[in-house]
């Protein structure tokens, strides 16, 4: 359970009315979803509160502002993938594109008053904890002049997310490369890839929706594929269908969206029928299961029909490991894009990048006018700045072996520290952002028994880390999670945790 200090009083009377708030300042790290929900749902709780919200980019929306390559999208279906309390039955498109996305945040955040707590365009460098003080003391940047500050706050909360520190591969010669270098999470939206020579190197979310937005307008695309993933048919396929044979996305008509926006219980009706489907597919997730030996077979022979012009694609490509130790990856229109006649997939090796191509280990070298890297992220949890708790300890270090953490949101050694999706809470299926919104729940509830118990300080104990995190480790010992493979789901390689 958690421990709490309360202010030191010379009396052992406080003189104060039961119901009165102390003033409580917190500061929050990340201006996306996270910091959004943190903007509408911390004041809503927290009375006589100071909240400040940074993020180091000029807007916000997190990864939804960052990611701007080309068919950029989310594989949620867009009525789910919204907040409980803010539905949008306007949505254009089943899968709604990044943009759209984007716009739907910026609506939530302006509808709610949330911007007036955030400071756009400032990098936090360092967190420290200062005992005798009892505050959290916040290095920041301002990401344009390069000026540096400090701020303070009883609290410190992290909603940075996971899919954030974006990095190059490891590849010698990489930044030799004289034609055009490009990260999926840093896209240069001036690029014009049409009729270009184009290597692709990565086949995570973000590969399989470049390549088969790109492949129709290049004029070769060469696709580097080392490991193995499992291509699944999108969330909620049943429903896509209805609408076309493909299994892909589909606009919804005028007059759907006018009747959603008439009638808002018909529209709770399609939402609800979404999200039941949506939430239903946990048990393909368990080792063993009936559902996760069918979902296999499916998969298997799913991926091998899409691939019949090039099966050996699909010989590279089909996994040993389960669907779903690693995530899986709904793909519309990419195993098909890799069949074309101007697509060529590369399993083998790369050994160097040249000044005009790649080359690989069997010694064959390709020209190509543009590299994009659909690499992925640091997925560590190592943090993207040093964060001290009590006594100086640096959670780097404290999770160097074991992410260890009390409900995924708080750690021992770190007083009045709360993050949104730590350790142990992603979700392999299901919606990610009911989570969000039960985190911010918690903390704002946390926080307001802070105020009214006149609480200085609150931290887990060490036995309820360790309690949790034995529990979570427990669990996925029975999940597919914990079979062998390269997932940043894990830590510490195919056989990490």
């Amino acid at each position: 359970m958690p421990s709490a200090t309360h202010i030191a009083s010379k009396s052992i009377i406080s003189n104060r009315s039961i119901d009165a708030r102390r003033p409580l300042k917190v500061i929050h790290i990340g201006a996306g979803i996270s910091g959004i929900l943190a903007a509408i749902q911390l004041p809503a709780k927290v009375h006589n509160l100071d909240l400040v919200i940074y993020d180091k980019n000029e807007e916000l929306g997190g990864t939804w502002f960052e990611n701007k390559y080309p068919g950029c999208a989310c594989d949620i279906p867009a009525h789910c993938y919204q907040l409980s309390f803010e539905s949008n039955p306007a949505w254009s498109s089943f899968y709604a594109s990044a943009s759209e996305i984007l716009e739907y945040w910026k609506r939530v955040a302006d509808k709610y008053g949330a911007r007036k707590y955030m400071k756009l365009g400032h990098k936090a460098l360092e967190a420290r904890w200062d005992d005798r003080a009892a505050k959290w003391l916040v290095k920041l940047e301002k990401v344009k002049t390069g000026e540096t500050f400090e701020d303070s706050a009883d609290v410190l909360m992290q909603g940075i997310g996971v899919l954030n520190e974006w990095k190059l591969p490891s590849i010698p010669g990489l930044n030799e490369f004289k034609g055009k270098l490009l990260h999926s999470a840093a896209w240069d939206e001036n690029f014009e890839y049409q009729g270009k020579n184009v290597a692709v190197i990565g086949a995570g979310s973000s590969g399989i929706q470049i390549v088969p937005h790109i492949q129709p307008g290049v004029k070769r695309l060469d696709s580097y594929i080392r490991g193995r993933t499992w291509i699944a048919t999108t969330i909620a396929a049943d429903e896509v269908k209805k609408r076309n044979d493909t299994s892909s996305n589909f606009d919804f008509t005028e007059d759907e969206i006018y009747a959603w926006q008439k009638d808002p219980s018909l529209y709770l009706s399609y939402r609800k029928m979404l999200e039941a489907e949506l939430q239903s597919g946990h048990i393909i997730t368990m080792r063993g299961s009936d559902a996760q030996s069918e979902a296999r077979a499916f998969f298997t022979q799913l991926m091998k029909e899409r691939l019949s012009k090039k099966p050996s694609v699909a010989t590279h490509l089909l996994p040993d490991f389960p669907p779903l130790c690693k995530r899986l990856t709904p793909g519309p229109g990419y195993l098909e894009a890799l069949t074309k006649e101007n697509v060529d997939v590369i399993p083998t090796a790369i050994e160097r990048i040249t000044l005009t191509g790649i080359q690989t280990t069997d010694g064959i070298h390709r020209e190509v006018d543009a590299i994009v890297c659909a690499t992925g992220f640091d997925t560590s949890f190592q943090n993207r700045f040093p964060v001290y708790g009590a006594s100086g300890v640096k959670l780097g270090e404290k999770w160097a072996e074991r992410q260890s953490t009390y409900l995924s949101i708080t750690t021992s050694e770190f007083p009045n520290y709360f993050m949104s999706y730590g350790p142990n809470s992603g979700l392999g299926s299901g919606n990610l952002l009911m989570l969000f919104e039960r985190i911010a729940e918690y903390t704002a509830t946390t926080l307001a028994k802070m105020q009214t118990e006149n609480i200085r300080t609150i931290v887990p104990s060490e036995r309820a880390v360790n309690n949790f995190t034995d529990f979570s480790d427990a669990y996925f010992k029975g999940t597919v999670y914990s079979e062998e493979c390269s997932s940043w789901y894990k830590t510490g390689g195919k056989n990490g945790r």
